[in-house]
């Protein structure tokens, strides 16, 4: 519901209250970014930093400055005196963005699992935890919480690859893609399945499979404009 300004009514919106923690405005930025990628920030819709505060239990100023943040990756536009506008996305951005996610992430993990040796194996099995994590996020329905924990796990595998300008180029597209269809597949009890790929991406690369773990990966990014943006997947 939005009030006589167009913006969001406050009742609308079921954030965390994240007063007193440490590292605030990067907590806030994201718990928005996966507001927005999920769609429970919409597409077009004004955000008051004030009536965000209010729901986070926090003063204005850590979330002024995660809104900021949130506008350098290009995902909410600055309306002067007014707030943030989540930006909407065409189905033509969202295909070149996984498209080009799929081009760039594919072949790392590939390479990954090739050039497998003990030092990286044991770095890829300490993701494992991550694994658990998404898993019960997803069992529990927790999708601002899934985003994150999927972004930290896919952003540390690619890192191995050891080129930093690459992390920074998945993580600006991983941010700007919508996953709408999630809501719809953790009240489905389907999310799971999706969170289980994880661990089988992990046990690929460990056992140094590339050609396996390429598949995988390919699948798993194909989710995203598939069940995940709400779309039937063949």
């Amino acid at each position: 519901m939005t009030d006589a300004t167009g913006r969001l009514a406050p009742d609308a919106l079921s954030l965390p209250q994240l007063g007193g923690r440490p590292n605030l405005r990067q907590e806030i930025a994201h718990t928005l970014r996966g507001a927005v990628i999920t769609g429970q920030l919409r597409a077009g819709v004004l955000y008051s930093v004030p009536m965000l505060a209010e729901q986070f239990g926090v003063s204005a100023t850590p979330v002024r400055e995660a809104m900021l943040d949130l506008a350098n990756e290009e995902l909410v536009t600055i309306v002067r005196n007014k707030g943030f506008r989540v930006k909407e996305l065409s189905d033509r951005d969202l295909d070149e963005i996984t498209s080009l996610r799929a081009l760039i992430e594919v072949p790392t993990v590939a390479e990954i699992a090739r050039a497998i040796n003990e030092p990286t194996r044991a770095a890829v099995e300490a993701l494992r935890p991550l694994t658990k994590e998404v898993e019960r996020l997803a069992e529990t329905g927790d999708l601002i919480g899934y985003v994150e924990v999927d972004r930290r796990f896919h952003l540390s595998l690619l890192a191995l690859a050891g080129n930093r300008l690459l992390i920074d180029v998945v993580g600006n597209l991983r941010a700007r893609s919508r996953l709408y269809g999630l809501q719809e597949l953790a009240e489905r009890g389907e999310l799971g399945r999706s969170a289980a790929e994880h661990e089988q991406i992990v046990d690929l690369v460990v056992a140094g499979d590339a050609p396996g773990a390429a598949a995988l990966v390919r699948r798993h990014i194909g989710h995203v404009r598939g069940s995940w943006a709400g779309h039937h997947e063949p």
